[in-house]
């Protein structure tokens, strides 16, 4: 098991287990983040973006350029955002947090 911890728009730490190999995207949905993924991991939106805690970010493979063009679309962007599709997770991720930008709004659960 991975352990994710989520941090929400109102400083709410959400904890979340998924397997590896899981997409992040996938357990913050499971885990109730408002993380629509209007695309389902295809990289043509950035309604997964999330912000990765500093001391995460570096651990994570670079995002793509095409990842990159996606997260210069999205609402919030830190120098630590990243797409929520894009992210793996792995035995090394285990204790990864990550925030949920407050512009963050799943419109299939309103």
């Amino acid at each position: 098991m991975v352990r994710v911890t989520f941090i929400t728009d109102k400083g709410e730490r959400v904890e979340a287990q998924g397997e590896e190999g899981q997409q992040l995207l996938e357990l913050a949905q499971n885990a109730g983040m408002p993380l629509e993924g209007t695309c389902e991991g295809q990289m043509a939106c950035s309604t997964c973006h999330v912000i990765v805690a500093p001391d995460w970010f570096d651990r994570l493979p670079e995002a793509c350029d095409d990842e990159e063009d996606m997260l210069d679309l999205a609402a919030g962007v830190t120098r630590t955002s990243r797409l929520s599709c894009q992210i793996d997770l792995t035995a090394q991720l285990d204790g990864l947090e990550v925030r949920i930008p407050a512009e963050s709004n799943d419109m299939q659960r309103e």
